[in-house]
């Protein structure tokens, strides 16, 4: 079969897949997170903390409506789906997701320490990788936090930043949430180069429907990473979500940058 006829078949087989889980939610409404109706304000109407307000914002109209469109997309298309994978998914099979996906991860905190020349986060992460491959089945389990090797995390948005480049204005990106212009581009090159790395290896050109395989691997690691995160949008209660998100966010930023 052709590699474009691979293609229609991996984006049918996805689609199905989040229809199938959709409905399983539909189908158990308890399961689904509520997520609070948008604020109508401004913070500006409630406060006069500087600390919110007069944070740098040069794209805040096109940044608000992003934040709203995400909203939007959680509750009417993530969360579902989270939620159907949520309820038909055995908690351990849940865990040994996030394991392994969070052990492929390990490979761009381990190239970007070495680019920080952050020689002891380098090599806890080499050390945690090489175990959770090996004891850790693949990944699915995580012996290296018992033995002590805590998660570290590095991304090439710090690495920029610890190389002299600044963060630029702060940016919300569709569906993947607050970030910055240097954080941006850190994510384009991080994907760059786990897309670079699967090409190489390849693990599927001789397996029957690879294109498939791999396409329901990166959908299935879309679902878990939106597992994994707490955080719901207007989930806060506030008027001045937005706001508050965005001072987080860049505070958060700078306290990593010096870690």
């Amino acid at each position: 079969m052709p590699l474009t006829k691979y293609r229609v078949v991996a984006v049918g087989f996805v689609l199905l897949y989040l229809v199938f889980l959709a409905g399983c939610a539909t189908a158990h409404p308890a399961k689904l997170q509520p997520v609070e109706v948008p604020a109508m304000h401004s913070v500006s109407e409630f406060s006069d903390d500087e600390r919110f307000i007069d944070l740098p914002d040069p794209w805040e109209r096109f940044n608000r409506n992003i934040y709203n469109f995400d909203y939007r997309f959680d509750k009417y298309v993530f969360l579902p789906i989270v939620s159907g994978y949520e309820y038909v998914t055995p908690v351990f099979v849940q865990k040994g997701v996030s394991n392994f996906y969070g052990n492929i991860g390990e490979v761009t905190t381990l190239y970007n320490s070495l680019l920080q020349t952050k020689g002891k986060k380098f090599l806890i992460t080499l050390g945690r990788f090489v175990t959770n491959t090996t004891v850790g089945i693949g990944g699915l389990f995580d012996p290296a936090s018992s033995l002590g090797l805590q998660k570290q995390g590095e991304d090439f948005g710090r690495t920029l930043g610890n190389w002299g480049v600044p963060s630029g204005p702060y940016l919300v990106l569709p569906l993947l949430g607050p970030n910055t212009l240097r954080g941006t581009g850190g994510v384009a090159i991080d994907a760059g180069v786990r897309s670079e790395a699967v090409n190489a290896i390849d693990p599927f050109k001789n397996v029957d429907n690879g294109s498939m395989i791999m396409s329901g691997i990166t959908t299935l690691q879309s679902i878990d990473l939106r597992h994994r995160m707490k955080f719901r949008y207007y989930g806060s209660g506030y008027p001045f979500e937005y706001e508050m998100v965005r001072f987080l966010y860049l505070k958060r930023s700078e306290l990593t940058l010096k870690k």
